[in-house]
């Protein structure tokens, strides 16, 4: 099975503590040319920026994306070294208990989410015109899908990595069973979001959704003995999100079709995914896929 590729005797937990220290390392190494940037265009005059708001506009929008999705590019290659040379293990070993990856799983995860998201977009559009203005520039835009679609999978699939690939293995060593892995990895994940302008913008509630979509990666990576499905769900859902709509108070400013000018709130559109639309994806892939045996899959024990 998936998470019990990463049990091994010789895989103690500070292996992963020790991974989970050099990946940080990385994300900051990558973050050294964003840093460059901002700080050659104080040197021709412009302050630094001091609060989120202002580093979140202090570039244009494009480049400033482009900047940001470059460290999960540096993040991605430490990972693959701390897997391979550290853990001793195949790289897919942490994405997948199949022989190879399967990218129809991918396309289809992705292709569901996707068509969900935009076609919701667009109902919200025609139902609350007034939340939105028309954001839309053919030759940023343009920019825009070229970098968006080369890296926003990357950094999806680095925090699918490290969340339902690294850590939920490291958690399975460290406990034994598959519970642990399942509520630690959905938590940090969706605690890490703290950090986000959406939270705070919309309040610490935000946080139940964000726990709610690591807890639905979680199960959907342990039903299906690989994190494929979950890949191509995390991609569709940021990419999708960053061509179709920004606001002011979203952590990717870009050069969208949309740009939501409503007050946000945290009410139904938290709720509605975790009790409704989660629970519907589940019986859909489950079905798909003839996924069964669920509380040993998602609860049981490790050899």
């Amino acid at each position: 099975m998936f998470i019990e590729q990463g049990i091994n005797e010789e895989n103690k937990f500070g292996k992963y503590f020790l991974g989970i220290l050099i990946i940080i390392g990385a994300s900051f190494l990558g973050q050294i040319p964003m840093l460059a940037v901002i700080l050659l265009e104080t040197v021709k005059g412009r302050p630094f920026p001091t609060t989120d708001s202002e580093l979140m506009n202090f570039l244009e929008p494009n480049l400033n994306l482009f900047l940001l999705l470059f460290s999960y590019v540096v993040i991605l290659g430490a990972i693959y070294l701390i897997v391979r040379f550290i853990h001793h293990q195949k790289f897919t070993s942490i994405i997948t208990a199949r022989k190879n990856i399967d990218w129809k799983r991918v396309l289809f995860s992705f292709s569901l989410w996707a068509l969900f998201t935009a076609v919701t977009t667009f109902i919200t559009y025609y139902l609350n015109p007034s939340d939105y203005t028309i954001n839309f520039q053919l030759g940023p835009f343009l920019i825009l899908l070229v970098i968006a679609t080369l890296l926003v999978p990357v950094q999806t699939t680095v925090e699918e990595l490290v969340f339902r690939g690294y850590l939920m293995q490291g958690f399975g060593n460290l406990s034994k069973n598959k519970w642990l892995p399942l509520i630690m990895t959905s938590a940090i994940f969706g605690l890490l979001h703290i950090f986000n302008p959406e939270v705070v913008k919309m309040g610490n509630i935000i946080l139940v959704y964000y726990i709610g979509t690591g807890l639905l990666l979680g199960i959907i990576t342990l039903m299906d003995d690989g994190m494929e499905l979950a890949l191509g769900f995390h991609a569709a859902n940021n990419l999708i999100g960053a061509l179709l709509v920004t606001s002011d108070w979203s952590a990717f400013q870009t050069y969208s079709v949309l740009k939501d000018v409503s007050e946000p709130t945290a009410g139904y559109d938290i709720i509605l995914p975790l009790i409704v639309i989660y629970p519907v994806l589940l019986i859909i892939f489950g079905r798909k896929y003839k996924w069964s045996d669920w509380k040993e899959k998602l609860t049981g024990n490790l050899r």
